[in-house]
Formats: C-alpha cells, structure tokens, sequence
C-alpha cells in the first residue's frame, strides 16, 4: 500500500534497501506522471523504493501565473501513484520546504534559464531549480526523473546537479501524447473543446517541422548514394516523366555541389531554416482559427544551452514551441537529430 507522508523526518525514518527513485511533481497527476513512475519503478527495482513528491512551489509562479488556479487532487494522486508502482507519495506544505519563509538564498538558473520559457517566465527557472534542490536534499533519491515535455527543465536540472555536485543520476523519460498528438499536461483540464482543437496546432507543427527534416535527411541519404545528375532530371522531363524528375531534381539538390556558392551549400546541407518554416506554417494557420493560438515562441536550439541553431548545425536538437490558447498556456517540444550521417 502506498504510504503518505508529510514531513522529511518521517521519510527519513523509513528503513532503506536498494536504490530509491523520485518523480516530483506538482500533483494533479496523470497518464504522463503515471509512466515516470512505472519507470521509476522499473530503474529501482523490485527491491528499490520509488517516492513521488507532490508540491505546488510558489517560488515557480509569477504574479499573473496561475498558483492559486493550479489544480490539487491529493486522494486522486495517492491512487494514481500507487497504481503506477510507488511506495510513498510525499506531500509536504509549504512550511515544510520553506520552514523560514520564502528563501533568501536561490539557485540562479544563468544564462540559459533567461532564454525561451525564461523570458517568458522571468524568475521561473531559479524557482524551479531552487525546489528541486530542495526537495534532493529532502528525499535524498539516487535517481530522480523527469519528463522530456519540459525540455529546458530537464537541461537545466541535469546541469545543476552537473555544475554543483549532486550525488543523484538525472534521467528523461519521453512526451507521453493522448491519441490526438497533444501532449499530456495538467493545464490540458483547462481548454474548452475549442481551445483542445486548435491546441492541436502546437503538436501538429512540431510534426511537420519532424516529417520536413525527415524527407530532407532522406533525400540527403540518397544523394550520397545514388548518382544523381541535374542531366539525368532535365532527360527524365523531356520524356514526359514529371514526377521522377521532380524526385531527380530533389534528389541531385539534396548534396552540395561543386562550385555552388557558401549560402547554396548551407542551405542545402542543414534542414534547420526548412524545419522551422514547416512548423511555423501550421501555426501561423492556427492564429486565424477560432479561438485563435497566440503564439509565444517557436524555436530550434541546441539543448546544450538552448540558443538556435544555425543552418550548418549538426547533432541532437530540440524544436520547442509555446503558445496561448484562450487562458491556458502551454509547451511542447520534439528532439531532431542533423547530419547523423556525412
């Protein structure tokens, strides 16, 4: 049966055998939550422990954010989490994490918590990274995981306990997505069913920005492997065989070719720029519907520090995207990979 506990000092006296997984979140939990905590389960091991912490932290709202709207469904979390495999939930107050009040010593999340959600959300990250501080030192896990839906979160936890020395192994666990493609999220509860489709949108671009790269990356593929000359496309035409030649085309194009100049070659090298207009696409078509999707940011960045890739990048990457639609804002993100192969 799972235990619920309220102060440090009774998680502290429970006996400890094995390796102990913690999942924080803020409650309200849901499929999303669900799978970090089957994975928990899974990495700790039947003779592990896993601890799912429920705490709504203050520290991460700002003045209009919505702290006192966040849903809190306590009974139902305890269930949730039980079902899905952990021991204890933990769900401290307030006082128990900030027993002297709001702390006058922060974690400052840098540079890279000033960009995207941080500009959005100034002081979020340094909230954000101050309770997880917080709530390691509370819980005392070997692992702890968190969902890769909040990719620069995720980044910025795994450079926090990098930078200042957390004894604890940070693991990402992917986006679970309902069956439409939106990504599961507490503030989902939120949206009308008209906001719910054109919410949409936010997934949707992000599939469009991956099926771009994907058809670029393939064309690339074939053009290191077949011979394909703009000769053999401008033969293929004169015969009447449109569509090959379109194919050949795209397929000659697909590599730089000798003499082409340094912005040819970048363009046709690096999918970035080609990406981020296939998504922006189906964003831009979803600030005219009703009700409209405000769009807050669309980016393609390295997830080493979230600034944007250039079209010559190469490696792993992270397209993201925030929006508004109606009250509820919300944020998604895929991982792209460029120029896996030369």
């Amino acid at each position: 049966m799972t235990e619920l506990l309220r102060t440090a000092a009774d998680l502290h006296a429970r006996a400890r055998v094995g390796r102990r997984a913690v999942v924080m979140t803020m409650g309200a939990l849901h499929e999303g939550h669900a799978t970090l905590v089957r994975t928990a389960r899974d990495l700790a091991g039947p003779d592990g422990e896993v601890v799912v912490t429920v705490f709504v932290n203050p520290l991460q709202f700002g003045a209009a954010e919505d702290l006192d709207r966040y849903p809190r469904t306590l009974d139902a979390d305890v269930e949730l989490a039980g079902r899905s495999g952990a021991d204890v939930v933990f769900a401290p107050s307030v006082d128990e994490v900030y027993p002297g009040g709001e702390p006058q010593v922060r974690i400052s999340a840098g540079p890279m918590g000033e960009r995207l959600e941080g500009a959005s959300r100034p002081g979020h990250f340094d909230g954000m990274l101050t309770v997880v501080a917080k709530l390691l030192h509370l819980t005392r896990p070997d692992l702890a995981l968190y969902g890769q839906k909040d990719a620069q979160q995720l980044a910025l936890i795994r450079r926090m306990a990098r930078d200042l020395n957390f004894g604890v192994d940070i693991v990402g666990v992917p986006t679970v997505r309902e069956e439409d493609g939106l990504a599961l999220s507490s503030r989902n509860r939120y949206l009308s069913p008209s906001e719910r489709r054109t919410a949409l949108a936010l997934s949707q671009a992000l599939f469009a920005g991956r099926d771009r790269h994907a058809a670029q990356e393939a064309l690339r593929a074939r053009a290191r492997e077949v011979p394909a000359t703009h000769a053999r496309a401008e033969a293929l035409s004169a015969l009447g065989e449109s569509r090959a030649a379109a194919d050949a085309h795209a397929v000659a194009k697909a590599l730089p070719q000798p003499g082409d100049g340094e912005e040819t070659r970048r363009a046709s090298y690096g999918a970035p720029s080609a990406v981020r207009a296939a998504a922006r696409l189906v964003l831009d078509d979803a600030a005219r519907l009703t009700p409209p999707l405000a769009l807050d940011y669309l980016a393609l960045v390295d997830p080493a520090d979230f600034t944007e890739i250039d079209d010559d990048f190469t490696g792993e990457a992270v397209l993201a995207v925030a929006a508004r639609v109606g009250t509820t804002r919300l944020i998604d993100n895929i991982p792209l990979t460029f120029g896996a192969a030369s």
